[in-house]
């Protein structure tokens, strides 16, 4: 009988170890769905819009989308939009008008890997992609207090970060994580994820840095990032940000909600 339960718990013990490697090995897999497009494909969207290319060194080059107003002497700003960890510029596109009809352009730009963007993916990469775009923005000729920057998902520890070192009108956060092992830990409780993640993207760390205002919208039913990360980032917030909480929203319709396309009108309007 002893000799059964020493045989069960090596074979416990095999397993945990073989899936806590494999989870390891396999972190960019689980984190990151790319959707990678020809350098040659031609964009094709419903309103006005530019592609850019920052090219950083050799083997990085970020591809950006400007979507513009449509009438530039009516524009306010400029939306830096930092989206999630699936598909490209393409799949996010259909977001610009809700900034665009506000007098906002959207500056969309692809992590490397990500639609025609190449290079590395790396954390350290990320803040310096966030980077470049917002460089590339300022030297277009908008000021820092007519920039919003917006993030999406895996887009806010990003955005949220770029905040932090750089001044802007505000920061919008759309179902944010308390940190990437925050995340790892909800689905792989079992393992020490937070020695074991290569990416740590610290929001929490970042928020408290941010001067702007600060908007998040989260919703209560988010199967992929749990609403309990904003839980722990509000008690971090300023006393004048906000948390909208979207009741039975999920990770991906919180548009379909009315209450945030109203608030981004809103915001976007200085109400």
């Amino acid at each position: 009988m002893k000799k059964k339960i020493r045989n069960w718990i090596g074979i416990i013990v095999i397993i945990y170890v073989v899936c806590g490697i494999a989870l390891y090995f396999l972190q960019p897999v689980l984190l990151f769905h790319p959707e990678p497009l020809p350098q040659d494909h031609t964009f094709s969207f419903s309103q006005p819009f530019e592609e850019k290319k920052i090219y950083y060194d050799s083997s990085t080059m970020f591809d950006v989308v400007r979507f513009r107003t449509g009438n530039d002497a009516l524009r306010k700003g400029a939306v830096l939009y930092f989206h999630g960890n699936m598909n490209n510029i393409e799949y996010y596109a259909h977001f610009a008008p809700y900034f665009t009809k506000n007098g906002y352009e959207v500056w969309m730009i692809d992590y490397p890997g990500y639609g025609k963007s190449t290079g590395e993916r790396t954390e350290a990469m990320f803040y310096t992609l966030s980077d470049q775009l917002y460089k590339l923005c300022r030297a277009a000729g908008f000021a820092a207090d007519s920039i919003i920057i917006y993030g999406k998902s895996l887009g806010t520890g990003i955005a949220t970060q770029l905040a932090s070192v750089k001044n802007c009108k505000r920061l919008i956060l759309e179902s944010p994580y308390y940190s990437i092992p925050q995340i790892a830990k909800h689905y792989a409780f079992m393992y020490p994820v937070e020695w074991m993640s290569e990416f740590t993207i610290p929001t929490h760390d970042f928020i408290t840095k941010v001067v702007a205002p600060v908007t998040i919208f989260h919703g209560t039913d988010d199967g992929t990032i749990p609403y309990s990360n904003t839980g722990k980032l509000q008690p971090l917030l300023k006393p004048a940000d906000e948390v909208i909480t979207i009741e039975g929203g999920g990770h991906n319709d919180l548009y379909n909600f009315p209450v945030v396309p109203k608030k981004i009108d809103s915001l976007l309007n200085g109400q």
